[in-house]
């Protein structure tokens, strides 16, 4: 498999222009040319027209786009497998929402180790954003987040939720909540779209932050009140107070994985491990 070809042609596809490829990929120009000549070659089709209006796909070249995403996610995959392989069988590279790793991760992993005694695990914590890319260039296998981006390559499917509950260490009702000693949360759209639907007083709030360990710091050294996990309620209970009459904001739990893979005996596991943990949340 010549992955440089690959390479060549999804890079061109993005900036559309031979010289910028060339400096993006630190090669001559007549590089680029030449492999993406020889891929025209293999296929028997021009792949790409150069004009003054500069460098546009066939449709040839757009049908090959899929294909050529898919070969350069395959590509990385064996790379990584092989490179790792020892007396381990399989490889999986995961990423988490970085509230759900700060709640389960070490569960998570735990229950996965139980289950695939035999795979090499990699994982990271991560924002939904970043994974969804990551996922997409095949950087990772599969990834447990917040926010799905229904890229045309992946498959996403909602496993549960997390809950936030607002907490305060100095105003025990609701009414008594004030703006300038409030710290948003910012967790995901969807959560702030229900935070602002719930609480459209408390939504221009001077401090955010979109970390529950950050807004947790926050609330430790400055005091006031924020939504932060259950579980966070919970072991700061001795320092903070539920604010009983707040809603309860729920966030939705997705697992995402290439389409090719969605159905793979490892990936249900991993994910089933995940939504037995979310049911307890």
């Amino acid at each position: 498999m010549q992955v440089d070809l690959i390479e060549t042609f999804l890079d061109l596809m993005e900036t559309r222009s031979f010289n910028r490829t060339a400096e993006r990929l630190n090669i001559t120009q007549s590089t680029v040319s030449h492999r993406v000549k020889a891929l025209e070659t293999q296929f028997s089709r021009k792949l790409f027209t150069r004009n003054k209006g500069g460098t546009l796909p066939t449709a040839a070249g757009l049908r090959f786009l899929d294909y050529a995403k898919a070969l350069q996610n395959q590509w990385h995959e064996a790379t990584r497998a092989v490179a790792s392989a020892g007396a381990l069988e399989r490889s999986m590279r995961l990423g988490i929402q970085h509230d759900l790793a700060e709640t389960i991760a070490g569960r998570w992993v735990a229950a996965i180790r139980r289950d695939l005694p035999t795979t090499e695990i990699y994982m990271e914590a991560d924002y939904s954003n970043q994974m969804n890319r990551d996922l997409a260039a095949g950087e990772l296998d599969l990834a447990i987040l917040y926010t799905p981006h229904f890229l045309p390559d992946l498959h996403y499917e909602r496993i549960g939720e997390l809950h936030y509950v607002l907490v305060t260490t100095d105003a025990p009702e609701m009414a008594e909540v004030k703006p300038e000693t409030y710290i948003r949360s910012s967790y995901s759209p969807a959560f702030d779209r229900a935070h602002r639907l719930a609480l459209p007083h408390l939504s221009g709030a001077s401090l955010a932050a979109g970390q529950n360990m950050a807004v947790t710091d926050l609330l430790r050294t400055l005091g006031g009140a924020a939504y932060v996990t259950q579980a966070t309620a919970d072991r700061l209970s001795d320092r903070v107070a539920v604010v009983a009459d707040a809603p309860v904001i729920p966030q939705t739990v997705y697992a995402a994985t290439s389409l090719r893979t969605r159905h793979a005996h490892q990936h249900r596991k991993i994910i089933g491990a995940m939504e037995g943990l979310l049911v307890g949340l």
